[in-house]
């Protein structure tokens, strides 16, 4: 750092040349001040585009998933015709479950990655690999024709698509949580699960048009290909989107201090929040938060994968539903609550994420059972009401994970931390969801045990929003405060000594490109 000359206008008479050139010794109580260049001021367009891209793709994603789940019956017929119908479902259920045994390692490879070379260009390979699987199950052979060799092949590019899939979610919540206003986050990036429930109305829709148009045989024969194939011209869209979108504001200014910082600071301890760790540094780092995240992660995706992926199975094989109407159902209900799910992403950004998050949870405590009894009753409505009762606590609860749970990690390791403790609880709570339903209600006959099971994670869920800190309005961890106009930087420089929502001591100002402070405040040393 270049050194001005001294001013000795001001030196006391008598004093040396040399002591006019050193620094007064900092006080401790001297900090760092918040300046408007500091601040991120939101590119509008970027902004959109970047939601967009994200929007569309993360649509794909669960289009995909989607339509598995509502031909689970179709598949295990197909895939191995030779066992009898309970058979069959609990084997199609298990591939699904086994779908997500491979997103923590997609979710720790790409998570590792997103943080060294970036989100963009990561998301764009989880998408590229999402389409290709499931567009290469379109042409899968089937038992009747190659035997046992078809499930293990079914299985493979289930795989395949869990691993892809393991770094999407992550990705995209990182992405549009970095690239969002503290006081729009919640809203913004709660749009992302609304492409998301979107994508499964989009594949239930899909199944059911092909179940209303042709025969159960023609279906078995060759219809339930027409999903998966469709996913290849939709992951083309879709990838040309997401290739549109550029990095995020606050990881490339990360980046940008990690190079400096390289540069300038040789043989001196890196600070651990500001550089991107490995897979084990962020377990031994951030265990707390991760186990934190993993916890919210399992109350809610429990109830998110009961209506969306074992509802379609349920009504099927349990209240005895044809597959074209246990899929039909479903639709009104993810279409309703995904046009919510802004809501009360907003809502979260009006009182808090932990409120609105706990309304998630007492929802589901309260709900589980009278939902499960009023689709257990028979006629359509009971069984749309219940099902829509069972839809008001995924609402609340995903609609704010997507803000909520980037919050607990710090920018350079914000991707890497989220496919570990996302996918994790993913793949031991939520996917396996359908699976320990299922098999409660074949080990007890009792088809309450869903309900049961729905209440209990969601117990344990809200002890977790207890001990979680309120991010709402506040700066992500690691990256420095990010508004919507000039004015909104301005006010809050302004405002800094007596902002409860800003802690200026905790902001990391060489994220912002600031090395050293500016020459009005040449008295101060440098922050580091």
């Amino acid at each position: 750092m270049q050194q001005e000359a001294p001013d000795m206008s001001s030196a006391p008479p008598g004093s040396l040349p040399g002591a006019a050139a050193r620094k007064p010794k900092r006080s401790p109580l001297r900090r760092r001040r918040l300046e408007v260049e500091d601040v991120n001021v939101v590119d509008h367009a970027m902004m959109k585009k970047a939601v967009g891209g994200t929007v569309v793709g993360n649509t794909m994603e669960w289009f995909d998933i989607g339509v598995y789940g509502y031909l689970a019956v179709t598949m295990g017929a197909v895939f191995l015709s030779d066992a009898d119908p309970a058979s069959q479902l609990l084997f199609s259920l298990g591939v699904f479950a086994a779908t997500f045994v491979a997103r923590p390692l997609g979710g720790v490879i790409f998570g590792r990655i997103g943080d060294r070379i970036g989100r963009q260009k990561t998301l764009a390979t989880t998408l590229i690999l999402m389409a290709a699987s499931t567009f290469a199950i379109g042409l899968l052979p089937g038992y009747a024709q190659i035997g046992m060799a078809a499930p293990v092949l079914l299985i493979l590019m289930k795989l395949l698509q869990g691993f892809s899939t393991g770094g999407e979610y992550a990705g995209a919540t990182t992405f549009v949580s970095e690239y969002a206003p503290d006081k729009r986050r919640g809203f913004l990036a709660s749009i992302l699960d609304l492409g998301s429930y979107m994508g499964f109305a989009l594949g239930a829709l899909t199944v059911s048009t092909l179940q209303l148009t042709l025969s159960e045989e023609t279906m078995l024969d060759w219809g339930w290909r027409i999903p998966f194939l469709i996913a290849g011209p939709l992951g083309a869209v879709a990838i040309y989107f997401r290739l549109k979108i550029e990095e995020s504001p606050a990881f490339q200014a990360t980046l940008d201090a990690q190079q400096e910082q390289a540069a300038s600071a040789a043989g001196k301890a890196a600070d651990k929040d500001a550089v991107a760790q490995g897979t084990f540094g962020i377990f031994r780092t951030y265990w707390r938060p991760i186990v934190l995240a993993m916890v919210l992660v399992a109350a809610a995706n429990t109830v998110g994968y009961a209506l969306t992926s074992y509802m379609p199975s349920y009504l099927t094989d349990s209240k005895g539903y044809d597959p074209v109407h246990g899929t039909l159902l479903t639709i009104p209900v993810l279409v309703a609550m995904a046009l919510c799910i802004p809501l009360t992403g907003r809502l979260s950004d009006r009182i808090g994420r932990r409120p609105v998050l706990w309304m998630g949870a007492g929802s589901t405590i309260v709900l589980a059972v009278p939902s499960f009894v009023l689709i257990g009753l028979g006629p359509i409505w009971s069984t749309l009401l219940g099902l829509a009762l069972l839809a008001v606590p995924v609402t609340f609860y995903v609609a704010n994970l997507a803000s909520a749970l980037p919050a607990l990690f710090p920018t350079a390791s914000r991707y890497g931390a989220m496919g570990i403790a996302y996918n994790f609880a993913v793949a031991i709570f939520g996917g396996t969801a359908p699976l320990i339903m299922q098999g409660l209600i074949t080990i007890t006959d009792n088809d309450m045990m869903p309900a049961y099971y729905l209440m209990a994670t969601s117990a344990v869920g809200a002890v977790a929003i207890g001990i979680m800190k309120e991010s709402a309005k506040r700066p992500m961890p690691g990256s420095m405060p990010s508004v919507a106009t000039e004015a909104e930087a301005r006010e809050l420089v302004e405002t800094q000594d007596e902002n409860p929502l800003l802690d200026v001591d905790s902001l990391p100002f060489d994220a912002a490109g600031v090395s050293a402070p500016p020459a009005d405040q040449g008295d101060r040393e440098p922050v580091r």
